[in-house]
């Protein structure tokens, strides 16, 4: 196996030099070419809305929430409202991309 300069993967600082949506992006490619489910659960155990998603019991009187939760946390993966939970996660994104 040669390794060569070009067979290594990006460094920590190559990485960090990113902004949290391209490492998003770049992780998001590995996950699904990887079909590893169990990052994108990680991820969104991250999310600022994921416990108000997780706490809704499926009852018809609660579908108007539920839609409303779902679009948030679609807009939260899709790069669109990570608020506070950005350092954690450009940290993970980095942790992954590092490792795959």
């Amino acid at each position: 196996m040669n390794d060569s300069p070009t067979d290594r993967g990006p460094t920590f600082a190559e990485l960090d030099a990113l902004s949290t949506e391209e490492l998003r992006e770049r992780a998001f490619e590995v996950a699904r070419h990887r079909r590893d489910v169990g990052f994108f659960w990680s991820i969104v155990r991250h999310l600022p809305n994921a416990d108000e998603a997780e706490a809704l019991d499926g009852s018809p009187n609660s579908v108007g929430p539920t839609v409303d939760e779902a679009v948030a946390l679609w807009r939260e993966l899709t790069g669109h409202g990570y608020e506070e939970s950005a350092p954690l996660l450009r940290a993970a994104f980095i942790d992954y991309l590092m490792k795959h």
